[in-house]
């Protein structure tokens, strides 16, 4: 329509904004630009068009307001505010940080621009900067609940346990529906083993699942007595949000051929950490006359003798920590990786979303994350007929590939301590029964806190053996031991330490009691590696099996049972028979050299086999299907 001699703008911009307050977002966007026909000069036409935009979930042509908007002026904070969200949205962190640190600068006393900026800082890992702006935050806006919740997780990440307590239940207590502050407040009452309102917490969990898609991580439900199908939907909701209304597939050529399938690994833990432990072997195992294999490294150097060993592993190191998601999306698709591999998933410091791009033809959620992503960008799933049986692929929004054996690989080079310290030395009573558990506390839960208890004391002079170093922690458990009729005194508690002086430790103990709904995973690998027998109970999702699997590929598997009682009845007799432990003891030592669980190189054997299936079935334009590989 031709502009009328003399027509303002200002009553199109006027009429805009009453038919957004009234949900009409397509009549309103018309008289924006309608608005901006007349005078392309308004950059406040510009910016609530921008806003507009992204309640519609169309974030790059919000982008495109905002930045005509900053065009016409510069010192538009609100604009600067805007274009940094939706370019979080995006993943491009590094341009987002950018346009807030400049929108504090012109709004120094908006807590949104602070709680803002603290946010993407913290995505970006620079906790403390983080910090001081959420505190600035909460000086502007003392009840600003998000502003409490952000406070108290990087009081979690930086293991100020009490602390990121205090904000998680203050922020519930300013904003009692803050379905993401509850989630992280059981979480943080779960690693605290502060299980006096447990049960009400989980049953609560499951319904905020429920009634709000999208806002429990999946992560969270893992640790929480759930389905497997419970588990999918949570998951499913939560892929949701990670495919933003902008966001477009890259594409692959079938026509490629080359000698070697490239491979590629993402993963946030390349450093001295557990998952980087479980896979260096299987990388350098990787057979290089039929793959190339990079890493994709979105997480800290810390300079440890296990990061220089993993750059080592690979034929690429490729550090992607300070990229935008986008960008890194871009990266790995012009190294025309053949098979990316998410290590990571939703575990901490996981960013699956580089995964929405496709930056790669075939997409696979492995080894790190065992759980379904519930992503339809991810292929396939690496798993086994224990934790993931057939019947449970309706639960997997991957298609399930069982290896042969285990799906875990397993380090052959751990190396133990020279020396083996004595119980004395280590808090242990010179004699008696060592019953122990070194999973991560949040796995400890209630229930089986209750059969440890009955067990101490119908075992006389044992001991329950715990990996913990927090004061708080300690009492909470000595709490629970007391009002349990067992002396306090009777849990001995193990700091944290190297793994060769772990590794040579836990040989002093007799047996590694596992949890639900959670199992050990690398831990129970640790001890059967140090000749350990660990028991277990079985559950129902992958979570809760992955001890069971162990005990299979290690020939152990009466040490997996099928129920509490029974898991109750198995530990007893253990600790009252030493002729069966003693028997347990001499098959791991005896058979530690033959058992599947510790044969990396047929490990790596068939996960390439694996990756040649799932490669075959995509050059022959095929959906991916469900992948067996028989053993070698």
């Amino acid at each position: 329509m031709a502009a009328r001699r003399g027509e303002s703008p200002e009553p199109h911009s006027e009429l805009a904004a009453a038919l957004e307050r009234d949900g009409k977002l397509a009549e309103a966007a018309a008289c924006y630009e309608r608005a901006l026909a007349l005078d392309p000069g308004l950059s406040k036409a510009h910016f609530q068009l921008g806003n507009l935009f992204i309640r519609q979930k169309n974030l790059d042509e919000a982008i495109g307001c905002y930045r005509r908007a900053l065009a016409l002026t510069p010192d538009y904070g609100g604009a600067h505010n805007n274009l940094a969200n939706a370019l979080c949205e995006q993943g491009k962190l590094n341009e987002a940080i950018s346009h807030y640190r400049r929108a504090v600068t012109l709004k120094a006393d908006s807590p949104d621009v602070h709680y803002n900026l603290g946010n993407a800082l913290v995505r970006q890992g620079e906790l403390d900067e983080a910090a001081r702006h959420y505190i600035r935050a909460l000086a502007l806006r003392p009840r600003f609940a998000a502003a409490q919740y952000s406070l108290a997780t990087v009081f979690s990440r930086r293991g100020h346990l009490d602390m990121a307590i205090a904000g998680c239940r203050r922020a519930v207590e300013l904003e009692p529906d803050f379905v993401e502050a509850f989630a992280q407040l059981v979480m943080l009452n779960m690693q605290a083993c502060d299980w006096r309102t447990a049960e009400e917490d989980e049953r609560r969990i499951l319904s905020l699942m429920r009634q709000y898609p999208g806002r429990i991580s999946p992560a969270n439900l893992l640790c929480q007595t759930s389905t497997a199908a419970e588990q999918f939907q949570c998951a499913r909701d939560w892929a949701r949000k990670l495919k933003t209304g902008s966001r477009r597939e890259l594409r692959h050529s079938r026509a490629t051929s080359r000698a070697r399938l490239r491979l590629g690994y993402l993963c946030a833990d390349y450093h001295d950490h557990p998952l980087a432990q479980l896979v260096v072997d299987m990388i350098e195992h990787h057979d290089r006359s039929a793959f190339e294999v990079a890493a994709y490294s979105i997480g800290p150097d810390d300079g440890s003798d296990m990061r220089r060993r993993v750059e080592a592993a690979f034929d690429r190191f490729v550090d992607l920590r300070d990229v935008d998601d986008d960008e890194a999306a871009l990266r790995i698709h012009a190294d025309e990786v053949d098979i990316l591999v998410d290590l990571t998933g939703y575990a901490e410091n996981g960013r699956t979303r580089i995964l929405a791009w496709r930056p790669a033809p075939i997409q696979v959620n492995g080894i790190g994350y065992t759980g379904t992503t519930g992503a339809d960008f991810i292929d396939y799933i690496i798993a086994d007929p224990f934790v993931a049986p057939s019947d449970q692929q309706n639960c997997f929004s991957e298609r399930l590939v069982h290896l042969p054996n285990c799906y875990m690989p397993s380090d052959t080079k751990r190396a133990f301590a020279a020396r083996l310290p004595t119980r004395s030395e280590s808090g242990l009573p010179p004699r008696g029964f060592v019953f122990c558990c070194f999973n991560n506390r949040y796995k400890i839960t209630s229930r089986f806190f209750d059969i440890w208890m009955r067990l101490l004391r119908a075992v006389p002079g044992s001991v329950l053996w715990l990996l913990e170093w927090r004061p708080f922690v300690k009492d909470n458990l000595r709490r629970e031991a007391l009002a349990h009729g067992v002396d306090p005194e009777r849990l001995v508690f193990l700091q944290p330490v190297a793994l060769p002086e772990f590794l040579a430790l836990i040989r002093l103990a007799d047996l590694f009691l596992d949890t639900l709904p959670y199992n050990a995973h690398t831990t129970a690998n640790d001890a059967l590696w140090a000749g350990l027998p660990v028991l277990t109970c079985v559950g129902g999702t992958f979570a809760g099996r992955v001890a069971g699997s162990l005990l299979h590929a290690a020939g152990l598997s009466e040490l997996a049972t099928s129920s509490l009682d029974e898991y109750e009845r198995k530990a007893a007799q253990l600790a009252q028979t030493p002729s069966l432990l003693l028997d347990l003891r001499d098959r791991l030592a005896r058979n530690r050299a033959t058992m599947s669980l510790f044969d990396t190189a047929r490990y790596t054997r068939g996960i390439e086999a694996a990756y040649r299936q799932m490669w075959a079935t995509w050059r022959r334009g095929e959906e991916p299907t469900a992948i067996a590989v028989p053993d070698s």
